[in-house]
């Protein structure tokens, strides 16, 4: 890409703050941002585990008030924001915290759009449609894998039409991201695979992606290194604090590279399949990964092979046609580690959903920053791959 080198880039993250026990920091947080009363958004699984209650002793330690909202599904859908934005309003609320994976992260950012603008979370589907600032927004991740505590975007599902839709701005990038391994010691270990998975495909999409630059790239090799080596050991010994902390590291650096570089296909027809399904984002990633990366090889083969050993994978010798071959072996042994072995037919699509699946997939922006050019025929041609 040597003929590129004269462009701009431009690289945007959360101030960060990460390690054991900053999740108990939130109340700080919100005092300097001005909290009169904080709309903490969070889901059952996430309040059963005790990290809701940690948020809620720290903003009641710095005499904040607060209220609580946990009607967030898995895929977050457009009811539960529009629901959150007028618990936000009635409430009298000024700032938003969320603690939770993905889905109450997203279900937060999409509140505090809707709050901002006094419309429809459905109006700002796309890239860069977000013209009034969000309230102040701050985020514990207790996953690792969904980085939506450092992205630029938010995905929500739209249950009338079965399709979930991507916004994607830097007005959406939280003003503070509290990273604290500890709250994934309550994943169990699908949810550990899961987002897993999505983190190790966000640093693969990533570096091939068209959007990478040398600002993105390190985080998406590093994110690689970490994941690979350490995934199958944590979902193992899931009390190992050490192993949590680097796949969280893992997964953030997955985020500031993906969310700045922006991703591909897989994502795309993730997200087409994901909204279709409700089925977890993670095992839409894992059921799709290999296909893609197959597909897409021929069209940056150096980037991929800088993949391929960076997850460990001897390439000396080996010509393009065979490490392509290796790296997809790879990826299915990494998902058969982590016990996936799921094909789409084993969830329900058929053939004749595959036309329906793959003309959402090409209206999702992530498909654009794929590195391979891809026809709905083609993506097509994927889905059926992957049944």
């Amino acid at each position: 890409m040597s003929h590129e080198l004269n462009q701009l880039r431009k690289f945007v993250s959360p101030e960060i703050i990460f390690g054991a026990g900053s999740r108990h920091n939130v109340g700080n947080y919100a005092k300097t941002f001005g909290a009169r009363k904080v709309l903490v958004v969070s889901d059952p699984g996430v309040v059963a585990a005790g990290w809701a209650g940690d948020v809620e002793a720290s903003l009641q330690a710095q005499g904040i008030a607060y209220c609580l909202y946990t009607k967030v599904s898995p895929n977050p859908r457009v009811e539960e924001v529009m629901e959150g934005a007028e618990l936000y309003r009635s409430e009298g609320c000024n700032v938003i915290v969320a603690v939770g994976g993905g889905s109450p992260m997203d279900c937060a950012k999409g509140i505090g759009i809707v709050v901002a603008h006094g419309r429809s979370i459905l109006e700002f589907e796309g890239v860069d449609t977000i013209r009034v600032p969000s309230p102040p927004l701050i985020l514990i991740p207790t996953t690792a894998g969904t980085s939506a505590d450092v992205s630029q975007f938010v995905i929500i599902s739209n249950q009338q039409e079965r399709m979930k839709f991507s916004i994607v701005s830097k007005a959406v990038v939280p003003d503070v991201s509290l990273i604290d391994p500890e709250t994934t010691l309550s994943m169990d270990p699908f949810l550990s695979a899961c987002t897993g998975i999505d983190a190790m495909v966000h640093a693969i999409e990533a570096f091939v992606s068209t959007g990478h630059g040398p600002l993105t790239d390190p985080h998406a090799l590093e994110a690689m290194r970490l994941i690979n080596g350490n995934l199958v050991q944590m979902i193992a010994n899931p009390g190992d604090i050490a192993l949590r902390e680097k796949i969280m590291l893992g997964s953030m650096q997955a985020g500031l590279a993906f969310s700045n570089a922006i991703l591909g296909a897989v994502h795309a027809m993730s997200h087409s399949l994901g909204g279709y399904l409700d089925l977890p984002h993670g095992l839409c990633n894992a059921v799709l990964v290999e296909h893609v990366v197959a597909f897409n090889y021929s069209a940056a083969p150096e980037r991929f092979k800088v993949i391929a050993e960076t997850l460990g994978i001897d390439c000396r010798g080996l010509n393009h046609a065979q490490i392509r071959q290796r790296l997809v072996e790879h990826l299915i042994a990494f998902k058969h580690a982590m016990g996936f072995r799921e094909t789409l037919s084993l969830h329900g699509v058929s053939t004749s959903d595959i036309p329906f699946l793959s003309s959402h997939a090409m209206d999702d922006p992530c498909i654009l920053t794929n590195p391979r050019e891809s026809t709905q025929r083609d993506v097509e041609v994927v889905y059926g791959e992957a049944l």
